[in-house]
């Protein structure tokens, strides 16, 4: 990679490519208005419409997910982390087979990393559209997702199918699966046994970093926000911290693995290799192994910024110890 290719590694909110077919409830009356970014990596789209803004492979993939008020993501499950930050408004996560068994509210700037293995969702309970940016752990994202047979269901009502090749077809566009798909199969009862239903106190207070807590723990040094010694304890491929106005990056350092820079809060100047831009809530920052970074407010008021880098522990399940 040369200096000029570094633009191109900066992605802002305001250029971000939205799909709003990327999943199977699309036609979901009450998910239908929802839009999927993928921002590094191919993500879980099951669209090929989806656009990818960095194709760069680099262990894990960021992406995001924009929702207007009363809008949500219907019940699915991961085999590798997704984690969420609210760049954007006020939402409610909640999980279990119904979306019954727990859930809370994250303002923004709140990180989630949400275990794997359970079904869970989120909607914009805010007043106006949000924003949630997103860390899926691997570079493929984990091979997908799995719905809630409800949701399967549903979405046929509504037009859409999905394959057992994980790819979507539209009936209202005349889409029927072709002659060697068949349709994806649903959870049987006894493959949803394994889907637990985990009470709200072993996922709070476990799997959640409030901002406000991490904007008073980095006042000196990066707070650990993900790792095997950070406050929520996983090794999903990638660590998360967590820095502020009194713990950002004046001296430039070199980066040995892949670096994500994405800011929770007010605006940062960061400096790649000599290139140096102002990067803010929404915007993503990608520094390849080898390059030298940088990153520190360059206004006044409040700042924090969430720093994610590649580790060499393979994604998977969550980590208990």
């Amino acid at each position: 990679m040369t200096k000029s290719s570094i633009p191109s590694r900066i992605v802002r909110y305001g250029e971000l490519q939205p799909c709003k077919t990327a999943f199977i409830d699309a036609h979901t009356p009450g998910s239908d208005q929802k839009e999927n970014f993928t921002i590094i990596g191919g993500g879980v789209s099951e669209s090929p419409d989806q656009h990818v803004h960095i194709t760069d492979k680099i262990g894990f993939n960021i992406g995001a997910a924009g929702q207007p008020p009363k809008c949500r993501n219907s019940l699915h499950s991961h085999t590798t982390a997704e984690v969420f930050f609210v760049a954007k408004g006020r939402w409610r996560f909640f999980w279990g087979r119904y979306g019954t068994a727990g859930e809370f509210f994250a303002e923004e700037g709140d990180i989630f990393n949400i275990p794997t293995g359970i079904f869970r969702g989120f909607e914009n309970v805010g007043q106006d559209y949000g924003m949630i940016m997103s860390i899926l752990g691997g570079d493929d994202a984990g091979g997908g997702v799995t719905w809630a047979p409800q949701v399967i269901e549903d979405a046929q009502a509504h037009g859409l199918m999905l394959g057992d090749n994980g790819v979507l077809y539209d009936s209202k566009q005349g889409q029927d699966l072709p002659h060697n798909v068949r349709p994806m199969p649903l959870l049987t009862e006894e493959q949803l046994k394994s889907y637990p239903e985990v009470p709200v106190e072993d996922v709070v207070g476990k799997y959640v970093a409030r901002y406000w807590d991490l904007m008073a723990l980095s006042a000196k040094k990066p707070a650990k926000v993900i790792g095997e010694n950070a406050m929520i304890k996983d090794k999903p491929g990638f660590a998360i911290d967590f820095l502020g106005r009194g713990s950002s990056v004046t001296q430039p350092i070199a980066a040995e693995k892949p670096v994500v820079l994405m800011p929770a809060s007010g605006h940062w100047r960061v400096a790649i290799d000599g290139y140096e831009t102002t990067i803010s809530v929404g915007d993503t920052a990608l520094v390849l192994p080898g390059e030298t970074y940088g990153v520190r407010p360059s206004m006044t008021g409040q700042a924090g910024l969430y720093r994610i880098t590649a580790t060499d522990d393979p994604a998977g399940a969550t980590w208990t110890g």
